[in-house]
């Protein structure tokens, strides 16, 4: 038996809710949580708390793990560091990060289904992801599926504009041509109209298949909310409809419309013209129905992913599920299908916890180049 120390590696976090962590033997030593790295303060933070960290541990480290954007100051940091130490800068996708907190927290072995679903995160074909079905088995993953994308009309301010996410889903419904009259009286003519000819023209319109901004798009579609100044206010402003609605009639439906689609795709362009028909007086039914009907379909997702990928245990991560109603019923659906079922616990589901998983998927890689290594020394011919 291996009883061999696994390698200590540093990791960097990624933007939001940025956090270090150093894995040492498999156990996560956390810095404080530094905030957006937005704030010059807080990368002042993250550089400190990675000095600290690494002045505290008398091990050498083995690699400094990142996240994938090359613009992020903690990617920049990262291989910064990994230069000065002269050991390996290990990039980490996202959403495998976030897969990979669980396991490690959960010291699970052997592969896992993991249901990833956020606001954004650059994925390793250079998109916007958010909203995917992986498989994650050592140093081994892949991404099995995703949410049918949306088009981001105006780039990052469609992500601050829930109507124009409203608006992209009405484009991608073929209702284009609706959105000046669904919008003009909430933004103007003139800006409707503009983002109508936009999404028309795919000008600076990239694709994402983030999860958080579905909810954005449903959000805009009820009237719920137009413009949010705090991140996932519009999310929160659904899910509190939707928890009124379920509170007083708790044996909703989910509206029917989302499906599962040839490429494996979890397509919800279906569920959409409930919600812009809805009118005030429906809102809250909607609402509720879009949550019910996003979660069985991602339940639906993962537990046919499981059977086909011989795995018992479903993790899920990302900030998308801070919202109790789509926790709450994966999980049911999942547990109803005899699945093993992990969340993080320690630092919630957002990115504050995304340095471990960061950890862990490096340290599982280093371990499979030096298993090869070693395997390829064992069968090399004698001189």
């Amino acid at each position: 038996m291996n009883t061999a120390p696994l390698p200590t590696v540093l990791a960097c976090g990624a933007w939001l809710k940025n956090a270090a962590c150093l894995l040492v033997d498999g156990a996560p030593v956390w810095s404080a949580v530094h905030g957006d790295l937005s704030d010059p303060a807080a990368c002042a933070a993250l550089e400190a708390s990675v000095e600290a960290l690494l002045a505290g541990h008398g091990a050498p480290i083995a690699a400094v793990a990142h996240d994938l954007h090359p613009d992020f100051f903690s990617t920049q940091l990262a291989v910064q560091l990994a230069a000065a130490l002269g050991v390996p800068a290990i990039g980490v996708q996202h959403h495998h990060a976030h897969i990979a907190a669980v396991v490690a927290e959960h010291r699970i072995e052997g592969p896992v289904i993991g249901l990833a679903l956020d606001g954004v995160g650059l994925g390793t074909d250079g998109q916007a992801w958010g909203g995917e079905l992986l498989w994650v088995d050592g140093a081994q993953w892949q991404r099995l599926g995703h949410l049918v994308p949306l088009a981001l009309p105006g780039g990052d301010r469609a992500a601050r504009e829930p109507w124009r996410m409203a608006a992209s889903a009405l484009h991608a419904l073929g209702q284009g041509d609706q959105i000046p009259s669904h919008f003009a009286s909430q933004v103007g003519e003139p800006v409707a109209a503009g983002v109508q000819q936009m999404l028309a023209k795919n000008l600076n319109c990239p694709a994402t298949s983030s999860t958080g901004r579905w909810f954005d798009a449903a959000a805009g579609a009820l009237g719920l909310s137009v413009r949010q100044t705090d991140e996932a206010q519009a999310a929160i402003a659904l899910e509190a409809a939707a928890a009124r609605w379920l509170a007083a009639h708790p044996d909703t439906t989910a509206l029917p419309g989302a499906v599962i689609d040839a490429q494996n795709r979890v397509d919800l362009r279906g569920l959409m013209p409930a919600l812009f028909d809805a009118g005030p007086d429906g809102a809250d039914a909607a609402a509720a129905g879009f949550h019910l009907a996003l979660a069985d379909t991602l339940a639906d997702w993962a537990v046919r992913a499981a059977s086909e990928r011989g795995s018992r245990d479903v993790c899920l991560g990302g900030g998308c599920f801070f919202n109790r109603i789509l926790r709450e019923r994966v999980t049911e659906r999942l547990q109803a299908a005899q699945l093993r079922v992990h969340r993080p616990l320690d630092k919630g589901c957002g990115d504050a916890g995304l340095a471990l998983g960061q950890a862990w998927a490096a340290v599982q890689q280093l371990a499979a180049s030096a298993s090869q290594e070693h395997t390829t020394k064992e069968t090399e011919p004698c001189a």
